[in-house]
């Protein structure tokens, strides 16, 4: 996390708007990122549940930008016209169902949409591991077609781009490395990495099972000289319940931070849960900044 961190904090501080800000969680959240200089909070809701957060945190919030809604929809509204207009970077989900966030964001009207599918991806700081690992989609496409399967790809590529990998090494998962009828994952796997051969941009290959993916020294003991196996900066989940299991079990047995975005728009959306550490909400931020910054 250290090194993200440490990206978002070499730039300036980009303007968000929390969606719905009204609650303790959100509002920490954007107390602690404004405090370490990552952002500039706009807060989005109803002025005085903002109010009685602000007290109840010990915040100074009277020098801040605050923007009235009456409810979950207008709070939407008005931050996805907040970033259309250029006045924040990207937004963070507050109090708000993130259904009813991301519908104000495809709003035709609200000028955000793009020829790209919306996909989330895990931004994953794993203690032992030299550089952080990409898990998309783990969160929003429940079972991704290939040509879906494609467009993460394209949006995962794209945020580790604007990480500073020039040329990530993608892994589009199956539970084996070789394409059979009896496992569809296998057959859809390598037709997504067919869309990217030759590619510049990235290395992507499929179908690689898991430990193939991530260790060098499984790769060499079932014999893959596959230019991805063994150092996979990306990995592309067959399904939902793949990559929500996978990113969770990182999170809970080996104490890993996942920094959640959504991509495909013309603004980032960090998602936070209930859940999350205080460790995760901030890298979700400072990921959005940083990707936000290099879009600019």
């Amino acid at each position: 996390m250290s090194d993200l961190m440490n990206q978002a904090l070499s730039l300036q501080p980009a303007a968000v708007a929390v969606v719905n800000a009204g609650s303790i969680l959100p509002m920490q959240s954007a107390m602690l990122a404004q405090q370490k200089g990552l952002v500039e909070p706009v807060l989005v809701g109803d002025t005085d549940a903002i109010q009685r957060c602000a007290e109840t945190l010990s915040w100074d919030i009277s020098g801040l930008r605050i923007c009235g809604a009456g409810d979950e929809t207008e709070a939407g509204d008005a931050a996805a016209v907040l970033a259309r207009d250029g006045e924040v970077a990207f937004l963070l989900k507050g109090d708000i169902h993130s259904d009813t966030l991301l519908r104000a964001v495809l709003k035709k009207e609200h000028g955000l949409r793009t020829v790209n599918r919306l996909s989330h991806a895990f931004h994953m700081s794993i203690p032992g591991r030299s550089k952080p690992l990409l898990i998309t989609d783990a969160a929003m496409n429940v079972a991704p077609d290939v040509a879906t399967r494609v467009a993460i790809t394209r949006n995962a590529i794209d945020l580790m781009h604007a990480l500073g990998c020039d040329s990530p090494a993608v892994a589009v998962l199956s539970a084996i490395e070789y394409v059979t009828p009896s496992m569809p994952s296998s057959a859809d796997a390598a037709a997504v990495a067919a869309e990217f051969a030759g590619a510049g941009n990235a290395i992507v290959s499929g179908p690689l099972s898991l430990d193939v993916a991530l260790s060098a020294e499984a790769a060499s003991l079932k014999g893959m000289t596959d230019t991805v196996a063994g150092c996979a900066d990306v990995l592309v989940v067959p399904t939902i319940e793949t990559g929500n299991a996978l990113f969770k079990s990182l999170v809970h047995f080996s104490s890993a931070i996942a920094a959640g975005i959504v991509l495909g728009a013309k603004v980032p959306v960090a998602l936070t849960s209930r859940g999350d550490s205080i460790d995760s909400r901030l890298a979700s931020l400072a990921l959005c900044a940083v990707y936000a910054q290099s879009r600019c």
